[in-house]
């Protein structure tokens, strides 16, 4: 799915856009394009993640599941380049 539209063009919610925001408002400065790990899985970033996720919940059915990222987005899935936020 993800591969086959454009994702400019792709809704995976209905408040998606406010996801979005929200997620900027809170992490202003993390890059997003190369993702290092420790902002992601460190105990500073897990701080900062867990109250943006509950920020959702009883909006976004599964709102606390995991997903895989790439680390670079300029590369496909790989053993490397994937790492599990969750």
């Amino acid at each position: 799915l993800i591969s086959s539209v454009d994702p400019k063009f792709l809704n995976l919610t209905k408040v998606d856009d406010q996801i979005y925001s929200e997620f900027r408002k809170t992490f202003r400065d993390l890059k997003i394009d190369v993702l290092d790990p420790e902002e992601l899985k460190s105990e500073p970033a897990k701080e900062k993640w867990r109250p943006f996720c509950l920020r959702f919940e009883g909006v976004v059915e599964d709102f606390n599941y995991g997903t895989l990222l790439r680390l670079d987005c300029r590369k496909d899935y790989t053993e490397e380049n994937t790492i599990f936020g969750g």
